[in-house]
């Protein structure tokens, strides 16, 4: 049971951390602030698979790669939650 909750707060801490960089990209900040460089060097890993699958530039600059993103950390999460069951 413990173990569900670790996992269960670490893929929300993930999701999370992506919204806000989601969000970040919306205004504009600082990207060499430490709190921000801190967000990148937690979201590029999930981010950097999907942007060489599909690049903003194949679509007019939009990035879906937090999208694809969002979609996978969903279904690697039930995948080791049905594992563990």
């Amino acid at each position: 049971m413990m173990l569900f909750n670790i996992l269960d707060f670490v893929f929300q801490a993930l999701n999370i951390t992506l919204l806000v960089r989601v969000l970040l990209s919306w205004i504009p900040h600082n990207p060499y602030h430490p709190v921000i460089q801190y967000l990148y060097t937690i979201t590029d890993p999930l981010l950097r698979p999907f942007q060489t699958i599909v690049p903003p530039s194949q679509l007019g600059g939009i990035d879906l790669s937090p999208m694809f993103a969002f979609i996978a950390l969903g279904l690697l999460r039930k995948l080791i939650f049905a594992l563990l069951i």
